[in-house]
C-alpha cells in the first residue's frame, strides 16, 4: 500500500530488508531557502508569494538537514528502483548527464553580482541565493547517491521527455505542473523571440501552440549534447500542495477532458450509488474519491502530469540539474535565474493566475481544510506517495503527526 505508483508500474515488490531500524542522516549542508534556520520565526521577502501565504509567525517550508530522520519504511520506498525503459539506440545513452553548462561555473566559481543584476539585488542577496542553489544541489547528490545508486544511468527520451529548449539562452527547463509551469512556458517563448512580452501569450497557446521545442524531439547526440552544454532548471513545490493545487484546477472546474477521463472511472469505482449523471459527465468528483483514485494499486486510470512525483517527472538522479527552485519563493528565485543567464533586463517571470483567476491560489491553509475531508490514515499514504519528492527537495512535513 506504500508503494502504488511503483507497483503501477512495474517496479518490483521485493524491497530489500535492511536491518537498521532507524538511520540519521548528517550532512553539513545549510538550510536551503532560509539560511538562518536557528531562529524560528522567518520573515519572507515584502511581496512576495511566501509572505503572502504565511502565518503570522512562519516557519520555513525548508528543513536542517542535520536533524532529518529517515525511518526504515522510508528507507525501503526510497530504495525501490524505478522503471527502466529499454528503447533503441537511436534514443539512448550509456551515462548519466553532468554539469558543464557556463551557470554551474558561475556559480561555484563567483559570487559578484554581474552588472546586470545589480539593481536588482545586493551583494549580500546574490551571495545567499548563490549558496541556497549550492546547498540544494549538493542534497540532491547526496540523497540520490544514497538512495538511488542502483538505478540504470541510461538516459533515454522518455527521461527528458517533460524538458522544453530554449537554444539562443541555452536552457533546459523540466516542467512540473502547478509550480508555475504555465508562466515558465510563456517567458522561454519571449526568450526565444516568439513573443514581445509574457503577458500577451495565452493559456492555450502555451500549451499547444507547439511553440517550444522539446528535449525528446532531437536524435540521441543532439539530446546529450544539450544536456551536457546547456543550463538545466527545475522548479518545485510543496508536493501536496501541488496536489490539492492540482485537483481544484482539473475536478473543482469545467473540464472535458479530465472530467470524462479521469472523473467518470474515478466516480464509477470509489462512490457508492452514484447517480447516472456523474457516470455520465464525470463531474463532481470528490477530495476524498481522488486521494483513493492515488492510493489505489488497481487504478482504473493511469497517472497524470499534474500530480504525478517531480522525481519521476524530471529524473534528478539521472539528470544533473544546475539550479532547484521553489515556487514558495519564484518571484525572487526566477529573477535571480534569468539575471544568471543573461537575460535582457526587461524579461522577468509574470505572476499572474490566467486560468480559473477567480479562485484563491492553493496555499497552506487551503491544503489543509482539503486535507481535513480524509482519514489520519489516508493522508499518512499520500504522505508516502510523495515521500521522495519531500527527502530531495527538502520540504518538511506537512503536518505534525506524521511519522
Amino acid at each position: 500500500t506504500l508503494s502504488t505508483q511503483e507497483r503501477e508500474r512495474g517496479k518490483s515488490d521485493n524491497y530489500q530488508d535492511h536491518q537498521a531500524t532507524e538511520v540519521i542522516i548528517s550532512s553539513p549542508i545549510p538550510p536551503m531557502q532560509f539560511p538562518h534556520f536557528e531562529k524560528s520565526k522567518q520573515t519572507a521577502a515584502p511581496g512576495s508569494r511566501e509572505q503572502s501565504r504565511r502565518t503570522p509567525t512562519p516557519v520555513s517550508r525548508e528543513q536542517d538537514i542535520s536533524s532529518l530522520h529517515v525511518s526504515k519504511r522510508h528507507r525501503k520506498l526510497l530504495k525501490t528502483s524505478p522503471p527502466v525503459h529499454h528503447n533503441s539506440k537511436s534514443d539512448s545513452s550509456p551515462s548519466s548527464s553532468s554539469s558543464s553548462s557556463s551557470l554551474s561555473a558561475s556559480l561555484s566559481s563567483s559570487s559578484v553580482v554581474p552588472p546586470s543584476a545589480s539593481g536588482s539585488f545586493t551583494p549580500d542577496k546574490w551571495k545567499k541565493l548563490v549558496s541556497i542553489q549550492e546547498a540544494r544541489r549538493q542534497l540532491m547528490k547526496e540523497m540520490c547517491a544514497k538512495y538511488k545508486s542502483s538505478i540504470s544511468k541510461t538516459i533515454t527520451g522518455h527521461h527528458v521527455r517533460n524538458l522544453f529548449v530554449e537554444d539562443k539562452y541555452k536552457l533546459l527547463y523540466c516542467q512540473v505542473p502547478k509550480a508555475g509551469c504555465s508562466n515558465w512556458k510563456r517567458t522561454l517563448m519571449v526568450l526565444a523571440g516568439k513573443a514581445p512580452n509574457a503577458q500577451s501569450i495565452k493559456h492555450d497557446t502555451v500549451h499547444d501552440g507547439h511553440h517550444l521545442k522539446e528535449l525528446n524531439s532531437f536524435d540521441r547526440k543532439g539530446i546529450m549534447h544539450r544536456l551536457e552544454t546547456y543550463t538545466k532548471v527545475i522548479f518545485v513545490r510543496e508536493p501536496l500542495e501541488r496536489m490539492v493545487s492540482a485537483y481544484r484546477d482539473k475536478f473543482e472546474n469545467p473540464n472535458n477532458y479530465y472530467h470524462s477521463m479521469f472523473g467518470k472511472p474515478i466516480i464509477s469505482k470509489y462512490r457508492v450509488n452514484p447517480s447516472l449523471e456523474a457516470l455520465k459527465t464525470g463531474n463532481g468528483v470528490t477530495f476524498k474519491e481522488f486521494v483513493q483514485y492515488l492510493l489505489d494499486v488497481h487504478r482504473p486510470v493511469g497517472m497524470d502530469i499534474h500530480w504525478d512525483q517531480a522525481n519521476q517527472l524530471c529524473n534528478p538522479c539521472l539528470i544533473d540539474y544546475d539550479f532547484i527552485g521553489k515556487f514558495e519563493n519564484m518571484d525572487e528565485e526566477s529573477n535571480f535565474l534569468l539575471r544568471l543567464i543573461g537575460a535582457p533586463p526587461n524579461v522577468k517571470l509574470p505572476n499572474f493566475k490566467d486560468r480559473n483567476p477567480a479562485d484563491k491560489r492553493t496555499s497552506t491553509q487551503i491544503t489543509e481544510k482539503y486535507f481535513s475531508q480524509v482519514s489520519t490514515l489516508e493522508r499518512q499514504r499520500i504522505y508516502d506517495f510523495y515521500y521522495t519528492d519531500y527527502l530531495m527537495f527538502n520540504y518538511t512535513k506537512p503536518f505534525k503527526d506524521l511519522y
